[in-house]
């Protein structure tokens, strides 16, 4: 689906942090008033919310629930949940504007990680017959697709670790980022695995965040905004849950979400992608169809933070950001869900021609 009747006019990212001292409601009620506050609104002026989050990250059931009070109970409100990444919220609220009956709405992603071990959170979410009673968690299935392309030749070691220092280089210039700074790949290269093939720089930061991003239908953006951002379009697709019947080496459900989204109708000037793991920015730049001189992740992306249930919203609240400094003028978001890439989203953003 493809519309220029929508426009992103404001964001919030939170401080990422390792541990945050702060509860979910807490740091969602500062990003969604500051979000609020950036798109020039009040609470009152959104008509419609959705909340992205996971009871499993949060440790209890419907823990969504307890984050309506981040929006504000008064006036009453439509609002949704989805057990994904904000991306998906955002999706939601996007189709919802479609309908042309609401003018305004706003989508949040929030995860505390810090909370226990992602190691024994994450396989309680897969298959329960065939998956979970194996433990693999999302650190090992990624370890199994990095050497599958390790031995298919479509990526080194030296270049996963290439693509972590650019990115975590990248992030010095980001006030949100959790991780930064350069190292030294030879060295780097040194140290043990975490999970062979993968080392600790080709994984993504324990990180506890939250976004939240303002979407308005056309009229209304202009009439409050001065550069809105517009969604040009937005898809999603989904791959089977199991690793061991999929292709480990490409991610057709991206490249599928890319062309209903309307990548190829125009060029893109920079991508922000959600690859948590070092290999997963190879699989991702072919799945896109971006070439080698694309930036991606200029913000640090995953391997900066990774607030899980929000990632994917930071990545499209990062290209909106960096369209409206001037960064480029198309640029194309992507989230994901499940393992070795199995569900994949794309946002594609551009701004109005100068």
């Amino acid at each position: 689906m493809a519309s220029d009747d929508i426009a992103i006019i404001g964001w919030a990212v939170s401080p990422m942090e390792r541990r945050t001292a702060k509860s979910e409601q807490q740091m969602l009620f500062e990003v969604v008033t500051d979000a609020v506050d950036h798109a020039g609104i009040t609470r009152a002026d959104v008509d419609f919310t959705v909340a992205g989050s996971c009871d499993y990250v949060a440790g209890q059931a419907f823990s969504f629930v307890q984050n309506i009070d981040a929006v504000g109970a008064w006036p009453p409100k439509r609002d949704s949940h989805v057990e994904m990444d904000g991306a998906w919220a955002l999706y939601e609220t996007w189709v919802r504007l479609l309908s042309g009956d609401i003018d305004i709405a706003l989508a949040t992603g929030s995860g505390r990680s810090s909370t226990a071990d992602p190691a024994l959170i994450y396989p309680m979410e897969m298959d329960p017959f065939y998956l979970a009673p194996l433990g693999a968690d999302a650190m090992s299935f990624s370890a199994l697709q990095a050497r599958a392309l390790l031995d298919a030749g479509k990526v080194t070691e030296r270049q996963m670790a290439e693509i972590a220092l650019r990115s975590r280089a990248s992030a010095t210039s980001n006030p949100h980022a959790q991780v930064s700074g350069a190292f030294d790949v030879d060295a780097a290269l040194q140290t043990d695995y975490v999970r062979a093939p993968l080392r600790k720089h080709d994984l993504p930061p324990i990180t506890d965040g939250a976004a939240c991003v303002v979407i308005a239908r056309a009229d209304k953006a202009r009439e409050i905004c001065e550069n809105p951002v517009w969604i040009k379009g937005f898809a999603h697709y989904s791959e089977l849950h199991n690793p061991g019947m999929r292709d480990l080496l490409t991610s057709p459900s991206t490249t599928l979400a890319a062309k209903a989204a309307g990548i190829e109708e125009a060029p893109v000037d920079f991508a922000e992608v959600q690859a948590a793991f070092s290999h997963e920015e190879v699989i991702l730049r072919e799945a896109l169809g971006l070439g080698q001189d694309t930036p991606v992740n200029r913000s640090g992306g995953p391997l900066a933070a990774n607030p899980v249930m929000a990632t994917g919203l930071v990545r499209i609240a990062e290209t909106a950001r960096q369209i409206r400094e001037g960064q480029g003028r198309r640029g194309v978001a992507h989230s994901t869900s499940g393992p070795c890439l199995q569900q994949n989203l794309v946002c594609v953003l551009e701004g109005d021609a100068r």
